[in-house]
């Protein structure tokens, strides 16, 4: 043990001359109202370095001090001090690391986890007064690098639970588990234990994969452990079969690659038409012909899950299309007319498509295709309608066009200004006018004139006659005024109804007293 008059600071620790100069004057200038208190520095202190036990509010009058290992003056003693005779004296918890000085203050240098717990300062004054107090501290190892245990090498995804674990096992330490860098709290799958040692997963998952870090934690440290990622078996999943292509040319090779997500990675197998061809994920048939079309079905196996997934592709080995021939009912068709054009393929399973100018048709409301679109009806032929038409056809390796046929639309004559519909029109609409007016005129006077022939011996004669223009007919009567009567006022009405050729007069003479 040190004498009290040599210094306490050891090991390359400078705070601790701050301290015991803190601690000098304190004693130099005691608080009579305070009680006697002890502040240790530090309360946490890692293995290997000194600690204060700092005494506060020492009484002026203090002769002597001793210091125990425990919570009361009846457990060892470590050291004592009288201040009378400046001297320590070794107790039977002495360790050889203690040193006391006059204002009662002990240091620990090379602190182990042995020195953590309570130790109690007794003060006595001169007039025989004892003042207790106590105080504590820890000492906590420097952490180990932890690691990752875990309860099942090898679980299966939707049926195993896993439990993992941060060893070792450190007192006074908290742990702390993340997940790729992120912090794991408790939820709907996962499970910390109490002190947060301990992470489990229920019915992990292949999201579940990781990697986990653990880390442990105490006041003076902290070490976190190598990632872990876990090994969980699933799948396979559904196959999925390269290239995408389904078309070939007959002579071309056939390449087709088999993929399935699966852990551990899956086994593979194919069959064309239930006919098995290679175990393996990749097949390949050089100079591909027709007897290679059919059905292939790739099979996805797992060792371990026990699972079989598979896929099927259609592959169609075809010869590329022939032009198709085009032919037109006509290729000068007057404005109204209707016209057809009719597509030959030479080939089946194939798709038609029209063609205006080079362009992609768009019907109009006079144009119809067939039902199996070989077939393009105008049923009125309009002057925009002229142009070269083709028809292609395609199937999903080739797509050849037809011979162009050129339509050439002949423009009606027509009224200057208006359209022909427009003219056609106005004639109808004349002529249907001009037949109302001569049937409303041919009533109005035979009704006039059969009232007025019995008091003015009208005579009226409606005869068949030609149509104006011609000559007068051979049944046309001549009418003079009757005898005794005045002169004669022939009254002509000539109605003309196209549709009967009717020629109408009606003679009358005037009533010379009217």
């Amino acid at each position: 043990m040190q004498p009290p008059s040599a210094c306490p600071c050891r090991g390359g620790i400078p705070w601790q001359g701050v301290l015991l100069a803190v601690s000098l004057l304190t004693f130099w200038n005691p608080h009579p109202t305070a009680s006697l208190t002890i502040v240790p520095v530090p309360f946490d202190a890692a293995e290997g370095t000194d600690v204060l036990l700092l005494v506060h509010n020492v009484s002026e009058n203090t002769v002597g001090y001793q210091w125990y290992r425990g919570e009361t003056d009846r457990s060892p003693l470590i050291v004592s001090y009288s201040n009378i005779t400046h001297s320590a004296t070794e107790g039977h918890a002495f360790s050889g690391r203690e040193t006391i000085y006059p204002n009662g203050s002990l240091l620990f240098m090379n602190v182990t986890k042995g020195d953590t717990g309570f130790y109690t300062l007794q003060a006595t004054t001169a007039d025989f007064v004892s003042e207790a107090a106590t105080g504590e501290f820890r000492v906590h190892e420097k952490l180990p690098k932890p690691n990752i245990t875990i309860n099942n090498s090898q679980p299966m995804e939707g049926e195993d639970s896993l439990a993992l674990t941060c060893e070792p096992e450190v007192n006074y330490a908290t742990y702390l588990w993340k997940i790729n860098s992120q912090k794991i709290s408790d939820g709907d799958r996962l499970k910390l234990s109490n002190n947060n040692r301990i992470l489990t997963l229920f019915n992990v998952t292949r999201n579940d994969t990781g990697p986990y870090e653990c880390e442990i934690q105490n006041p003076v440290s902290a070490s976190h452990s190598d990632p872990l990622t876990l090994n969980i078996s699933y799948g396979p999943d559904a196959p999925i079969i390269n290239p995408p292509d389904s078309h070939f040319h007959p002579g071309t090779n056939l390449h087709l690659s088999c993929h399935a997500d699966s852990n551990p990675p899956a086994q593979y197998s194919w069959s064309l038409n239930g006919r098995p061809l290679e175990s393996t994920q990749e097949l390949s048939i050089p100079n591909l012909s027709t007897n290679n079309s059919g059905s292939y079905v790739c099979v996805a196996h797992n060792s371990v899950t026990t699972l079989n997934r598979t896929t099927t592709k259609n592959i169609t080995v075809s010869e590329p299309l022939t032009p198709p021939h085009l032919t037109a009912s006509n290729t000068r068709v007057a404005e109204g007319d209707s016209v057809q054009l009719t597509c030959v393929p030479t080939d089946t399973e194939i798709s038609i498509q029209w063609l205006f100018n080079n362009k992609i048709l768009q019907l109009t409301d006079s144009m119809q295709l067939s039902s199996n679109k070989s077939i393009l009806t105008i049923h009125l032929v309009l002057k925009m309608d002229e142009g070269e038409y083709q028809c292609q056809v395609s199937n999903p390796i080739s797509s050849p066009k037809s011979n162009p046929i050129t339509l050439t639309v002949i423009a009606e004559e027509r009224t200057p200004g208006l359209p022909v519909v427009a003219v056609a029109g106005i004639v109808t609409g004349v002529l249907v006018g001009v037949a109302l007016v001569a049937a409303l005129g041919c009533f109005l006077l035979h009704t006039r004139t059969g009232r007025a022939s019995d008091h003015h011996g009208l005579r009226d004669h409606c005869t068949p006659a030609s149509r104006p223009g011609q000559g007068p007919s051979d049944t046309s009567t001549s009418l003079a005024p009757p005898p005794g009567h005045g002169a004669a006022v022939p009254i002509y009405q000539e109605l003309l109804n196209p549709d009967l050729d009717i020629y109408c007069q009606v003679d009358h003479k005037a009533d010379v007293d009217s």
